[in-house]
């Protein structure tokens, strides 16, 4: 065998939440070998291991893709930071840490669009598999037995005690658990952080498999074409990056793209599969007509509030830092093992509907600006379910360029309408007596945004990112146009090609997505091993109506 071009049984392209996982199922079949490309480094920097580091890690461009989206009069043409993991683990080593499944009627939604096998019942065994749930649950809906431990928030604070307390004097209850058998209320989040450490997928699912022969685990090897003989994928072409000499890894059964809802579309169209058009603009010969290939691009918009508070919040300076780096050392609750949202809420931003469009995030620390430094709350809100769609196109025939990214945020008027009830319904929650012992001053949106239009451009010139993009590679019946694989993960058209990412889902799920990818990557490895789905979860529906809510309208 060369050292040029070597052979495998499967080869996956992207070491993040799906990656890990799907290479941990199939090395642990001994009968075959498996080989794991990652364009990053090894996750050896403190900054993706102690949960705190999430503030430092993502904006360094040795572990995180430095991607912004497109400039869109919607958002103020604004061009909005949208990092991605670059290293082992992927977004997993630089994200929020939260864990959080989604509605169920969010997967009942998928199987509703012809996705046989991916209604809630179906997907729930493979939620259970993947987590250790630590601390009280009901195993119906919960896992106890996987490999990423999911705990509790160890470190409590009476302002957040106070936001849970205000928000269920308002109609919404306290929810001990949003990922059992209802979504709805507010809590503090649970979270993949065990012993004061973040447990990314690669802590989790590739470090346990270190001394596995047949299993390859090669960083500093970006994909730069998917190879194919025909319709019929073989093999994997990577380098190191620009200048650098490109290596081959071939495949015997199949490649599989986990390298996340950028990424595997902007492969996938400089390996000439995507739209003609497209393909044409960029020089690059059409292999395979598939239009969808990075259509559908969906995220939630996040929209935050400054709240200047009385007294002290966090401080992660002088010697409150070197307290609480005491304090984590010897396995006490500090804030070096906070996620950086603290207490989750699910709501409805206008009605009485039972099922909530909004999650409200809330946070509590220091704000800085040119000027001054006070503490603060920060809560922010992102609607579930957003109408907007985007795009990702592969800017270059060059695989090292980035590419564009246009999720198109707020163009579509009902997320506008949400926008504006989420700041009338969080202004609601901040009024409440609860936490008027501790709030002192809105300093943004601020007192002088009032009516809609208001409302609306503080929201298309102050949201972000919530860091949850999806949908690019869509999961659908063939004969739906806009569908890039069917409901076993294969690229329509295409032969040993599969994709198992967050860019598979249709929609984006009402929740963070890294729970959702995990399970998609259970689900896929059993696909790929050609093994019987897990048996369906059948919970008793009367579980999973959501109680009414008060409205929250001002």
């Amino acid at each position: 065998m060369s050292a040029e071009t070597e052979v495998f049984d499967y080869v996956i392209v992207g070491a993040g939440a799906a990656g890990c996982v799907v290479a941990n199922r199939l090395a642990t079949t001994e009968a075959c070998t498996v080989c794991l490309l990652e364009a990053g480094p090894p996750d050896y920097s403190v900054f993706l291991r102690v949960p705190a580091g999430v503030y430092k890690a993502a904006s360094i461009p040795k572990y995180a893709w430095q991607y912004e989206t497109e400039p869109n009069p919607a958002t103020a043409n604004r061009a909005i930071p949208i990092p991605q993991g670059k290293t082992l683990g992927g977004s997993t080593a630089i994200n929020g840490m939260n864990y959080n499944r989604g509605h169920y009627d969010d997967f009942d939604g998928w199987a509703r669009r012809g996705n046989r096998g991916w209604g809630y019942a179906d997907v729930l065994p493979y939620f259970k598999k993947t987590e250790r749930r630590i601390g009280t649950c009901d195993t119906t809906y919960r896992g106890v037995e996987g490999a990423l431990p999911i705990t509790d928030c160890d470190w409590k604070h009476p302002l957040c005690d106070s936001f849970i307390e205000a928000a269920h004097n308002l109609g919404l209850p306290h929810n001990s658990d949003y990922n059992g058998a209802r979504q709805a209320g507010f809590g503090y989040y649970q979270r993949y952080i065990e012993n004061g450490w973040r447990v990314s997928a690669a802590r989790a699912f590739l470090r346990p498999l270190a001394r596995k022969r047949n299993l390859e685990i090669r960083t500093g090897a970006q994909a730069t074409a998917v190879l194919f003989e025909g319709k019929r994928a073989v093999g994997v072409r990577y380098a190191q990056g620009p200048g650098h000499p490109a290596r081959e890894v071939k495949a015997r059964r199949e490649v599989i793209i986990t390298a996340g809802a950028a990424n595997t579309p902007k492969l996938l169209q400089v390996s000439g599969v995507g739209s003609p058009a497209l393909l044409a603009d960029l020089g690059v010969p059409v292999l395979h007509e598939l239009p969808g290939v990075g259509q559908n691009l969906q995220d939630h918009y996040m929209i935050h509030f400054i709240v200047r508070v009385k007294g002290k919040t966090v401080s992660g300076r002088g010697l409150n830092l070197l307290r609480e780096g005491t304090k984590w050392v010897f396995g006490r609750p500090s804030i070096l093992a906070l996620s950086p949202s603290l207490v989750y809420g699910f709501a409805n931003s206008r009605d009485l509907s039972s099922t909530p469009d909004v999650q409200i995030d809330v946070a509590i620390g220091n704000y800085s600006n040119l000027r001054e430094r006070f503490p603060v709350l920060k809560p922010g809100f992102y609607q579930l379910r957003p109408h907007s769609t985007g795009f990702v196109r592969a800017s270059s025939p060059d695989p090292f360029r980035a590419p564009i990214i246009q999720p198109n945020f707020l163009v579509d008027e009902r997320d506008q309408r949400v926008a504006v009830d989420g700041i009338r319904m969080m202004r609601r929650l901040l009024a409440a007596p609860e936490l008027q012992p501790y709030c002192c001053g809105e300093e943004l949106p601020g007192p002088s945004v009032t009516d809609d239009a208001e409302c609306l451009g503080f929201a298309r010139e102050a949201g972000l990112t919530s860091y949850h993009p999806c949908g690019t590679c869509q999961m659908g019946p063939q004969d739906n146009p806009a569908s890039v694989v069917d409901d076993q993960l294969r690229v329509h058209g295409l032969e040993n090609l599969r994709i198992a990412d967050a860019s598979i889902m249709p929609t984006v799920p009402s929740a963070n997505t890294s729970a959702a990818v995990f399970m998609i990557a259970e689900k896929a490895a059993d696909m790929i091993l050609g093994r019987h789905p897990l048996p369906a979860t059948h919970s008793d529906p009367s579980d999973r109506v959501e109680r009414p809510q008060r409205a929250l309208m001002a």
